[in-house]
């Protein structure tokens, strides 16, 4: 193989008198040209750009892709699909794969058994959560994965190799101006004035090619901002979606045997003897679930009622959060019912020509 001696001499040298000359800047044996303060805050102000748009993708990819053993391969599959110029198989989710084992546990228990049943119809709405998750995912990686990272694979690489450049130009340009100031003879500052002219050059030609780029930066903020507001819309999208298919479940459910859920819970304090003798109870927050634990609480299964009204007491005072509530007193009677599709934690409470919402809690049921 023919190998040019010369040029991989001359290459050598350069290396080496940029290498010498970059030790002694930072050492301060040597002087440094300084680049002008707008080239500086375009280097900085890109630098930041990449440093978050890293951050904000990587991140980005991990909750696109929650799967941390997965995710490796399937980035390599996506590259070999990618280099094939092939389309990329759509990967079943894991609310598609939660919905096929519920589905599948339906039909070993029995499909007609209340349990089977509502396996039956939570699996099939899983699938549905699953492929609106899919589609979000399919859509937010073209629309803002994917500009992200032609960003830090594209455009970021070739304003770092022009840096790169722009650094050994400015490192040939300080080798010259130090020649020039070691030279003696006429002849020896002539040649180094016209080497030192010839880097100046070099050095101003390249700058003025890495500003241009860095000034690209602007044009990149405003796309990935215009990518941004897709992929809030691609999340409110799939929010609104999985909020629908949960309220049809919910309705879906509602419809189905009252055989088939649970019993409501309510709290009954537990009593302790205060510092004076005197009994004293724990009031209990206004419910947020089915079942409630606290210190010093007993947790006991009754029965809200089903249909038609019955008699309640009061057990402690409760102030109305809004005007869809009915503040109540200690020790007083009250009527109260439920409504179909009504949280069981809730029951309606009557007291005269009032009505609202009342916290099981807080009640006592009468028979």
């Amino acid at each position: 193989m023919d190998f040019n001696v010369k040029k991989l001499a001359s290459d050598a040298g350069v290396f080496f008198t940029r290498a010498v000359q970059f030790t002694e800047e930072k050492l301060g044996q040597a002087e440094k040209t300084e680049l002008d303060a707008h080239l500086e805050n375009l280097l900085a102000r890109a630098d930041c750009t990449k440093n978050w748009t890293e951050k904000i993708y990587r991140q980005t990819e991990i909750l696109l892709q929650p799967n941390p053993i997965d995710h490796t391969g399937a980035r390599i599959e996506e590259f070999f699909y990618e280099k094939l110029d092939k389309k990329i198989p759509s990967r079943i989710t894991n609310g598609e794969l939660l919905g096929q084992y519920m589905q599948d546990a339906a039909n070993d228990f029995g499909a007609a058994t209340p349990y089977g049943s509502t396996l039956m119809k939570v699996g099939e709405y899983q699938r549905k959560l699953g492929e609106t998750e899919r589609e979000f995912m399919q859509t937010s990686a073209i629309s803002f994965l994917t500009p992200l990272r032609n960003f830090l694979e594209g455009d970021w690489r070739t304003i770092s190799r022009e840096r790169r450049l722009l650094e050994n130009r400015r490192l040939d340009l300080d080798v010259c101006k130090a020649r020039l100031k070691k030279a003696k003879v006429a002849e020896a500052k002539a040649s180094a004035e016209h080497e030192l002219r010839v880097a100046q050059t070099e050095f101003d030609r390249q700058a003025e090619v890495t500003r241009l780029l860095l000034e690209g930066i602007s044009s990149t903020h405003v796309n990935h901002l215009r990518c941004l507001h897709e992929f809030v819309e691609a999340q409110a999208t799939y929010y609104a979606q999985c909020h629908r298919l949960m309220q049809e479940l919910q309705r879906e459910l509602a419809s189905l045997s009252g055989d088939t859920f649970p019993n409501t819970f309510t709290v009954t304090p537990s009593i302790s003897a205060g510092p004076s003798g005197v009994a004293q109870s724990a009031m209990p927050a206004a419910p947020h679930s089915k079942a409630m634990e606290a210190d010093g609480l007993k947790i006991e299964e009754v029965q809200a009622p089903a249909a038609g009204t019955r008699k309640a007491k009061v057990l402690y005072d409760y102030d109305a959060a809004d005007a869809t509530e009915l503040s109540l007193m200690a020790d007083e009677l009250i009527t109260v019912y439920t409504v179909p599709g009504m949280d069981p934690d809730w029951l309606i409470g009557e007291r005269g020509n009032q009505k609202g919402k009342v916290p099981v809690t807080y009640l006592e049921l009468l028979s």
